[in-house]
């Protein structure tokens, strides 16, 4: 091992020791990731923190941190932990769905009422562009 790599390998077991920090959370199944390509990734990141939330405004809300991939095609979005669905927007999909921004953080919602659960994530690079794209998956979604 290089003596330069050194700090780098500690700081990755320190992160990943507390924090789960080099999880790596993009593998795809074959089938999937020839999916997307059909469709046409527009956006992708992986190995981003997601905030958890759910029953957000209520006594007894609650979030939860978790390293999550994002995948956005100009058909799907497509959060998931290697492959493992999280939240998958289709035009087939009949949830309730919406995307938020908040300066460089956005906030994507799934379901209603109590059982409504929202990821908020910092994308990499401008989040508008990313909120614009998966409004336009949501659109085409038969939910609303």
């Amino acid at each position: 091992m290089n003596l330069r790599t050194i700090p780098g390998v500690l700081a990755c077991v320190g992160l990943a020791i507390f924090a789960g920090g080099c999880q790596k959370t993009g593998k795809l199944p074959p089938a999937l990731a020839a999916r997307f390509e059909k469709e046409g990734i527009v956006r992708q990141a992986d190995d981003l923190t997601f905030r958890r939330t759910v029953a957000a405004g209520r006594r007894d809300s609650g979030w939860e941190e978790k390293r999550a991939s994002i995948i956005v095609t100009t058909e799907s979005v497509f959060l998931h932990v290697n492959g493992k669905p999280l939240v998958e927007i289709t035009p087939h999909s009949t949830g309730f769905y919406e995307i938020h921004r908040d300066h460089d953080r956005l906030s994507l919602r799934a379901g209603g009422g109590k059982s409504a659960v929202s990821w908020s994530f910092r994308p990499p690079g401008e989040a508008e562009s990313w909120a614009t794209d998966i409004r336009l998956v949501i659109r085409k979604a038969k939910s609303r």
